[in-house]
């Protein structure tokens, strides 16, 4: 009773904590710009000397990290109770915006001790220390920080499973396909690397080249940088086709393995699995997806790799060329990528209502033009018209509306570009004026930043792609990680079989309907040298036994034993070899006779085997009038073969095996008046009788007369059992059968 309102009690509890995460996030701001801008440098400048200045800024830095970080860890415990999954995903970036504000001015004040390294310090070493404390400075690291924080955010999503983006983990495991192989990414990614950086020779050199220019440098030196221009280029695409080759030849060999490890997944599960899956849904999935799969590896992700260590490396180099510019560039690249991206999206919704507009229009025509003459027959052809007028009206106003957009797309993405560039060159040129950097660091770094600005719009339009592409994986990765619900292969393979079959209490019921019985409580014995037939009415388990028999279902209750030990603990190859069937309507394969017949043995048989076996199923008369023989196409799933003839080479091909248990459901219904004979003979008067064990499901009764033994399935369990002529005396269901019209089945 009093807990009754304890959910909505809690409810509103979590709904009041999401503001006030907000608020401590605000308030978290706000410290850092009252109490730790202006406070964490003074304190450095006292607690370190000053004959250590880049360790002032380290202190100040590391102390702003911790500060920044515990106020964040408090928000973010906050949120975590709020339970609001945009809240905590927000708040979660945090953590890396503290680091990124901590690390910004000591990163700087290393890369540019590291920039200058040897030269004469002309400037005051602390300040870079002070120059934080400036609001303007404070407003330029936010905006630095800001998208780095984002950026740190999503990659970190990649390795946790079931993040935003999470690849990692699906990459892992498909280029754990690869083996050995793998030792070849390491190799790779040298030669992209490498490739990258003598890439970047056109630019270095061009900066030069216009220094020296204006240097009045000599044209000795100028063709001898050029020369090495050349070969800086031309061994950078030697580079890039070295290691484009030997990328795409492994990722090749994971499509074939991966391809090949997802079929033999789907070969080890039970046979429920592939009726309660469609044929054409498993097939897609090990084709189609594989294959689209590994063309994005292939492609995709090469690209998505090259012009990731392509902005990498021109970052670096943007930094050594230029800090203050590569700031510049970094704070305006949200503007570059996002505004684009979120009208770019504008556009697409556009564009699909107006695919929407125009088939609802042509489905106006279309419906009026198929029933013109009730148009015409009702008078109603302006109304048509006006009907249609309508719809053409509201294609226009959404034609307009999409060609808007699509101009402030293009005109938004051309102007940012543009904006960004003048705002290079205006700062870059009052940077040259002021003596700070050379006009060719300034030339060569326009370059970079070019280059740059187009690996990150490459990079945003390729990784959805990437991610879409991988994250389809996780469907193949459920074939792979299926563990199937029938036991593993035994061990049993004893040299010599009797073949003797107990079923005891033998219960089942279809996995997919485990509320509807199919067999109950059956028992009864097959021996070897006799032949049991089982009749009944269709839908009374017949061929539900013979599959049990063939170990494709697992008893829901009793044993199914062969010689006195369960079918699970033999061994999966030879239990197939002793326990043979023939269904009614068996499948063949789109292959010759020949591999039909010996289809499934390790060892090939012979011809002449091959021949005996056809010859005792009645196939050999057949397939000997061919020319070619038994090296004949059968066609598509036997297709070119009459029923009679499939039944044939399939009777051939469990005769082939020489099983001690032989099932034959209902395999002769095809056949003509010989043919049914010759398999009545190979039944009841076949040498090999006295080893074999026969199962008969049939409904052609006349064939079932000689029969040892008779079991009446009806509803699942046997409700009479005897030889014929016991049956007969008895009048019981099976009399009834017998002398229902053409013995083919009892009445309802």
């Amino acid at each position: 009773m009093a807990g009754s309102g304890h959910p909505a009690a809690c409810g509103r509890l979590c709904l009041s904590r999401a503001p006030l995460a907000w608020l401590g996030a605000a308030l978290l701001l706000l410290a850092d710009w009252a109490l730790l801008r202006p406070a964490l440098p003074r304190a450095a400048s006292l607690l370190v000397p000053a004959a250590l200045p880049l360790l002032r800024v380290w202190v100040a830095g590391l102390s702003r990290w911790a500060g920044l970080w515990l106020g964040a860890r408090g928000v973010i415990k906050v949120g975590t109770k709020s339970g609001s999954a945009a809240v905590q995903g927000w708040l979660a970036a945090l953590e890396p915006l503290a680091a990124a504000l901590g690390l910004a001015v000591p990163g700087l004040a290393s890369f540019r001790q590291l920039r200058w390294w040897g030269a004469p310090s002309d400037a005051d070493d602390t300040r870079l220390l002070h120059w934080g404390c400036r609001l303007d400075a404070f407003a330029v690291t936010y905006a630095a920080a800001l998208p780095a924080a984002a950026l740190w955010q999503k990659l970190r999503g990649l390795g946790v499973r079931g993040g935003p983006g999470g690849s990692a983990e699906a990459v892992g495991r498909l280029l754990g396909c690869l083996g050995s192989e793998k030792r070849r990414l390491p190799l790779v990614l040298v030669l992209l690397v490498l490739s990258c950086l003598g890439e970047m020779a056109i630019p270095f050199f061009t900066g030069r080249l216009t220094d020296w220019i204006l240097e009045d440098g000599t044209a000795r030196a100028f063709a001898r940088n050029i020369s090495l221009m050349c070969i800086l280029t031309i061994a950078s695409a030697a580079m890039e086709f070295a290691g484009d080759g030997i990328y795409n030849s492994t990722m090749g060999r994971l499509h074939g393995r991966l391809q090949g490890r997802v079929f033999r997944a789907v070969l080890r599960q039970e046979t429920e699995f592939f009726q309660l899956n469609q044929t054409g849904a498993i097939t897609s999935r090990v084709t189609e997806d594989t294959s689209t799969l590994s063309e994005s590896l292939s492609e995709e992700l090469n690209l998505l790799l090259w012009y990731l260590v392509r902005g990498l490396c021109l970052l670096v180099l943007m930094l050594w060329e230029s800090p203050s510019l590569t700031v510049v560039t970094l704070v305006a690249l949200p503007l570059l990528s996002l505004l684009p991206e979120m009208l770019g999206k504008w556009h697409q919704r556009l564009a699909a209502q107006m695919q929407e507009s125009l088939a609802k229009s042509s489905q106006v025509a279309i419906e009026v033009l198929s029933a013109m003459p009730t148009v015409r027959s009702f008078a109603n052809e302006e109304g048509e018209a006006q009907k249609f007028r309508r719809k053409q009206q509201e294609m226009k106003t959404l034609s307009q509306k999409e060609a808007v957009a699509y101009a402030v797309n293009l005109w938004t993405s051309s102007i940012s570009g543009m904006l960004l560039k003048v705002g290079i060159l205006y700062i870059g040129g009052r940077l040259v004026t002021s003596g700070a950097v050379s006009s060719g660091s300034l030339v060569t770094f326009v370059l970079y930043q070019m280059q740059f600005t187009t690996a990150v719009q490459v990079l945003l339009s390729c990784y959805p792609r990437v991610q879409k592409a991988v994250g389809s994986s996780e469907k193949i990765f459920e074939y792979l990680d299926r563990t199937p619900s029938c036991p593993a292969s035994g061990v049993l393979s004893p040299s010599h079989l009797e073949g003797l079959v107990e079923f005891q209490d033998v219960s089942f019921a279809y996995p997919s309907r485990p509320d509807v019985p199919v067999l109950q409580g059956l028992t009864f014995t097959l021996r070897p040298g006799e032949v049991t037939a089982l009749v009944g009415p269709n839908g009374s388990g017949k061929s539900t036994v013979a599959a049990l028999l063939q170990n494709l279902y697992q008893p829901t209750r009793g044993a199914l034993l062969l010689d006195g030990a369960p079918l699970p603990e033999y061994e999966h190859r030879y239990l197939h070899r002793q326990v043979a069937a023939v269904g009614q309507e068996p499948l063949l394969f789109g292959r010759s006779f020949r591999d039909n017949i010996a289809y499934g043995l390790i060892q090939k048989p012979t011809l002449e085997e091959i021949t005996a076996a056809a010859v005792e199923s009645g196939a050999h008369r057949f397939i000997s009038e061919l020319p070619q023989g038994y090296d004949a196409e059968i066609g598509e799933a036997g297709s070119q073969l009459s029923g009679g003839q499939r039944q044939a080479v399939a009777l051939a091909r469990a005769l082939i095996r020489k099983p001690c248990v032989l099932i034959l459901d209902d395999a002769t219904s095809a056949l003509d008046a010989n043919s049914q004979l010759r398999v009545e003979q190979l039944v009841y008067e076949s040498p090999e009788r006295p080893s074999r064990s026969v199962l008969l499901i049939t409904q052609r009764l006349s064939s079932v007369e000689q029969a040892d033994h008779i079991l009446f399935l009806e509803g699942g369990t046997i409700s009479e059992a005897g030889t014929h002529q016991q049956l007969m005396r008895r009048r019981g269901r099976y009399w009834t059968m017998v002398q229902a019209p053409d013995g083919l089945g009892a009445p309802e």
